[in-house]
């Protein structure tokens, strides 16, 4: 039942948190078919389904009666010579036959102390396991995130090398001139191919790497590695993340924090499991038996009894070397260990929220920085461009500018994205991965 409610919340968050395009792989869409194919969900969603069955299965073995059925029948012949006290002279009986049946209902019913402690724990352990299937949720979420978002800055780091490459094919078309015309010298003409050539490798390498990065996204969304798709050109990134708000809800949300939490529990269930099994042990008995039996030889022809007997005792274990008291001795000390085990990743997540925290702000604070220095760039490579044309500027100095302008816009694009990953990180950390309501594009400018 849970197994389909888990399955029934995917479909949930996948039709109504994420709508679906038909014309292109935005990010709802690629997070949906995520949640529909990835092999780890399902894994998760099977394990859960696993615990829920051990913990049924526990339910029967300490609080259900144990009742067996047995139904028997048995024939036998025999040669018999009998000597009677009544009668001194012997009597021989041939071929003698025998029969009998015998039918018994038996019922066992041990009451344990520690039986109700035991469905507590097992119930915290479904509870584990179904946190664990949440987290295999989150983190497929996160990851297609993340992987779509690199495929899309790799498309827009693409485009730069294209716009780069115009520029080359424009300086190159520029000195090809000036040679023909004899205005430039020959090595000018070939320093502007070697340019271009060397633009052209970074385009031909830059095509390869979108090719992987199409495949690490398919490999998430379990779809085939030449699986091909358009993907939005512009990276999203929400609005300013507030570090109080992010602790608050880790420590409410993170599934990781709340198993470790859960771990304790259940180690502090097994301590007094195991201190409830020093209690005495009830165990009560009925069966219900019917016998017939046959035989031809012998005063008794016939013998028949049926009828009820019901029994009971209490056990209550002495002594057992000391077993007990080093298994107490043992859950005490686990105890003590999920609860150091609590702490640290208390601190670990306290950690890893303000590191990625620290990364997103300087990220965000890096942004318009970058964002004026591609403006400065892109303005010097098209007076230098104008002033190659025009003759009064060295190759040089327009290369330099060209590749100021790609340094910059890759900066640009780079910052966007690593905002943009440490908002992923941290929606994740705070176990909020699914609730991103508010977005402020941020597009690259465009060539006019």
């Amino acid at each position: 039942m849970k197994k389909f409610s888990l399955l029934l919340l995917l479909s949930i968050i996948a039709t109504s948190l994420f709508a679906q395009s038909n014309e292109s792989l935005d990010l709802e869409k690629a997070i949906t078919i995520g949640l529909e194919k990835n092999l780890d969900i399902k894994i998760a969603v099977e394990t859960v389904e696993i615990q829920e069955g051990n913990e049924r299965i526990g339910t029967g073995d300490y609080l259900m009666p144990i009742v067996d059925a047995t139904y028997t029948r048995s024939f036998s012949t025999e040669d018999v010579e009998q000597v009677f006290a009544t009668d001194p002279e012997p009597r021989t009986i041939d071929n003698a036959q025998s029969r009998s049946k015998n039918f018994s209902v038996v019922g066992i019913y041990g009451f344990r102390p520690e039986s109700f402690i035991v469905m507590k724990r097992l119930g915290v352990l479904t509870e584990i396991s179904e946190l664990d299937a949440k987290i295999a949720v989150e983190n497929t979420v996160a990851n297609i995130s993340s992987a779509y978002y690199r495929l899309v800055l790799e498309l827009q780091r693409y485009e730069v090398l294209k716009r780069t490459l115009e520029l080359s094919q424009a300086r190159l078309d520029i000195a090809e001139a000036q040679y023909s015309l004899g205005g430039a010298g020959k090595r000018d003409f070939l320093t502007a191919e070697v340019d271009y050539n060397s633009d052209l490798s970074l385009v031909l390498g830059q095509e390869q790497v979108i090719q992987n990065a199409r495949v690490n996204l398919n490999e998430l969304m379990a779809l085939n590695p030449e699986e091909q798709f358009l993907v939005n050109d512009t990276i999203t990134v929400g609005e300013p993340l507030l570090l109080q708000n992010l602790v608050e809800n880790a420590f409410l949300e993170n599934k990781t924090y709340l198993i470790t939490q859960r771990q304790e529990n259940v180690a502090f269930l097994q301590l007094k499991e195991l201190r409830a099994s020093r209690l005495p042990v009830i165990n009560l008995n009925a069966t219900y038996a019917t016998n017939t039996s046959n035989s031809d030889a012998g005063i008794l022809i016939q013998n028949q009894r049926s009828g009820f007997n019901y029994g009971g005792n209490i056990a209550l274990n002495v002594f057992n070397g000391f077993t007990l008291n080093r298994r107490i001795q043992n859950a005490k000390v686990q105890q003590k260990i999920q609860g150091f085990a609590v702490d640290q990743y208390e601190i670990q997540l306290r950690s890893d929220i303000h590191r990625a925290f620290n990364t997103y702000i300087t990220n965000r604070n890096l942004l318009e920085v970058e964002q004026k220095n591609y403006a400065v760039a892109k303005e010097s490579s098209e007076i230098a461009l104008e002033r190659f044309r025009l003759g009064i500027a060295s190759y040089l100095e327009f290369r330099d500018a060209q590749v100021n302008l790609l340094t910059a816009e890759n900066r640009l694009i780079t910052s966007i994205f690593n905002i943009k990953e440490q908002e992923i990180e941290l929606r994740r950390l705070s176990g909020k991965i699914f609730f991103d309501n508010s977005f402020e594009e941020l597009n690259l400018p465009t060539e006019d």
